[in-house]
Parts: structure tokens; sequence; C-alpha cells
């Protein structure tokens, strides 16, 4: 059953914000603190990253200047919510510009009080700047 609990829903969105926040400043540390240990982020063309990988992409050159969510919507099932939302974000990866928009979802846990992050897949929205082209026309 969908829970629409405001507590609760403000209590996730504050965690989506801290997350973000500590993506954007590149913090790994923080990060670390915001992620199940069984995390896995899957990218825009399908590569899976295991917790240790998705924070060693800062240290591989990946640099924001800009980071946020927007249009989120979220779904709480009990301790878990699934949230979709655009992922709006300027900066680099290994010196080459990354999507400037890609859709998320984000698979997250409620343990001990604690929101923690447990998934995120993104999906590039086409026509947007840094994704791929709709093809041949």
């Amino acid at each position: 059953m969908t829970t629409t609990d405001d507590t609760t829903t403000g209590d996730f969105a504050a965690f989506l914000d801290s997350w973000a926040a500590a993506e954007q400043a590149g913090d790994a540390t923080a990060t670390d603190q915001l992620l199940t240990d069984d995390f896995v982020g899957i990218g825009p063309v399908g590569f899976v990253l295991p917790k240790p990988a998705w924070l060693a992409r800062y240290e591989n050159g990946l640099r924001y200047d800009r980071l946020d969510l927007s249009e989120v919507e979220t779904r709480q099932y009990g301790d878990t919510a699934v949230a979709t939302a655009r992922w709006n974000a300027h900066g680099t990866a290994m010196g080459h510009p990354i999507p400037e928009a890609t859709r998320a979802t984000l698979i997250a846990t409620r343990r001990d009080g604690d929101w923690k992050l447990a998934g995120i897949h993104f999906s590039f929205i086409a026509g947007t700047p840094g994704a791929p082209g709709l093809g041949p026309s």
C-alpha cells in the first residue's frame, strides 16, 4: 500500500536533497553513508556500478558544477520508497561533458529510521544536450 504521510514524504525529500548535495560536492564519505552496502547504480547506457565503483567515480574525474532533482514523484511502500525524477546536472566525467538531463528511478529503504539509497537507474531524455539522437529521420 502506498503511504502518503506528509512527515514521511518530507523526510524522504530531505534525504534526497542531502544525497544530491553530497553527489554534487563529490563527497564520497557523505555519499557512502547515504547508500546501502549492496547499492547498485545503472547508467543511461546500461553500465552497472556497485557501491565501491559508484564512490570511485569522484576519484576517476567526475565533477559536477550543478546537480539537482526536479519533477520528483515518490511512491512509498512501508520502509521502501521508489522515486522517479529528472536529474539536472552540469559537469564532466574524465574531461567529457555529461548529459545535462536524464530520468532517474531511485529505490530507497528506511533502516533504523534513516533512509538509504539502494539503487538508481538512469535513462537518457531524447533531445536534451548530451543525449544520443533519436536515430535516422
